[in-house]
């Protein structure tokens, strides 16, 4: 694994890093020279990713956790805590979407119980992660909290307004964390991809879904979860350290703002 360092000595956390733009994202981070904690709630798919990551030289463990527990979430940083020593990233990347997917239909079919669902992900599971690692951030002055919204969130979505509204909360509540946390040394900044073939094994419908957005695209190719791991990894170096509060647009310029 080639490394060019520029996250030597650091620990970052990727909640849902066993699969698609989460597994991704953990070798960006470990190919920088983080230490990396695979948190996913599929601990099978963790346990691969954290061994391949290993395999490839770098220091890597898993830990299956459910993000919208809090006592899992409280594991995740307590593991993390003994195995390296110290928290220095946390991606808010878990979400209900693609690895466990949602319906695409009008408001007024959406159940409550799959309603409450998107929310306690996508949601109450970044607040839970943060609170997990907060304290360790704190106390250490510094901290690097990046969470993944949506291009959903910017421009809205038909079908599918409980995964939008969700992403808009991610916002709302980056930046105001931005606020809460800043003076401790903690940067808190979100990430909003575009539609990003994600999916490890797609169908005709996916692959035709993830070509849609072709079109409205500056750059008119499909997004693959590479495009993603520069700004997670910028956001997570030392070259972000005066950025907090702030919403990258990764989506090959469909969103402009």
């Amino acid at each position: 694994m080639a490394m060019s360092h520029r996250l030597d000595g650091r620990v970052s956390i990727v909640t849902g890093g066993g699969h698609g733009i989460g597994k991704v994202y953990c070798q960006g981070l470990a190919a920088e020279g983080s230490a990396v904690v695979v948190a996913e709630i599929d601990g099978d798919a963790a346990e691969r990713v954290a061994a391949d990551l290993r395999a490839a030289g770098a220091k890597a463990i898993e830990v299956a956790t459910d993000v919208a527990d809090e006592q899992s979430t409280q594991r995740m940083a307590a593991h993390t805590l003994s195995a390296f020593g110290r928290i220095d990233v946390l991606v808010n990347n878990a979400a209900v979407f693609a690895t466990i997917p949602i319906s695409r239909v009008p408001l007024e079919q959406i159940s409550v119980a799959e309603w409450d669902l998107v929310m306690s992900v996508n949601l109450r599971g970044i607040f839970l992660a943060c609170k997990a690692v907060l304290p360790v951030m704190r106390q250490q002055e510094y901290g690097k909290i990046i969470n993944i919204s949506s291009g959903t969130a910017l421009s809205g979505s038909p079908t599918r307004i409980h995964y939008t509204t969700s992403k808009g909360g991610v916002l709302s509540f980056t930046r105001t964390l931005a606020r809460e946390v800043g003076r401790s040394g903690i940067r808190v900044n979100a990430i909003a991809p575009g539609s990003t073939l994600s999916e490890e094994n797609p169908t005709e419908d996916i692959l035709r879904m993830r070509n849609a957005p072709v079109g409205d695209r500056a750059l008119q190719r499909v997004q693959l979860p590479a495009d993603l791991v520069g700004a997670v990894v910028f956001l997570a170096s030392a070259e972000s350290d005066f950025i907090t509060g702030q919403t990258l647009v990764v989506d090959g310029g469909a969103t402009m703002h």
